[in-house]
């Protein structure tokens, strides 16, 4: 898909979804730094499906809202820190993978992670995020 994506829509029109995978998830990243649950709960609902789910190491979110109360649990562990893609969005057949990192208020980077996303094709929208902590290790 291409920064000028054309999604059908359940009833057979064809819709046009206005951000583009990178601001999709770029404005998702974001929630992972917002510490007002409110606001965090709007940004949230922009870029996700009301039935996305989040998957990672640690937990499973069935829902925005839970994927919400997932990241007000951890923000306080590390206050002032924000999620930043680092890589740019490779994306085919509705799916797409990109490169982040969790940055600290004082600038040092965590290690880097990679997550696996599903676009809803009515909405472009979100559907599935799968997240992976650090690198791969190397075969010995």
């Amino acid at each position: 898909m291409s920064s000028t994506m054309r999604w059908r829509a359940a009833a057979g029109h064809t819709v046009r979804y206005e951000m583009t995978p990178e601001e999709t998830i770029d404005l998702y990243a974001a929630a992972w730094g917002e510490t007002d649950s409110g606001r965090r709960m709007t940004i949230l609902e922009q870029v996700l499906s009301p039935d996305c789910t989040y998957t990672d190491p640690r937990v499973h979110a069935a829902n925005p809202g839970e994927l919400s109360d997932h990241i007000g649990r951890i923000l306080p562990s590390r206050p002032g820190a924000k999620v930043l893609r680092i890589s740019t969005v490779d994306m085919h057949h509705g799916k797409a993978r990109f490169a982040w990192h969790m940055v600290n208020a004082d600038g040092t980077a965590l290690p880097a992670g990679l997550d696996i996303v599903e676009f809803d094709e009515a909405t472009g929208k979100l559907k599935t995020i799968l997240g992976f902590f650090g690198s791969l290790p190397d075969l010995e």
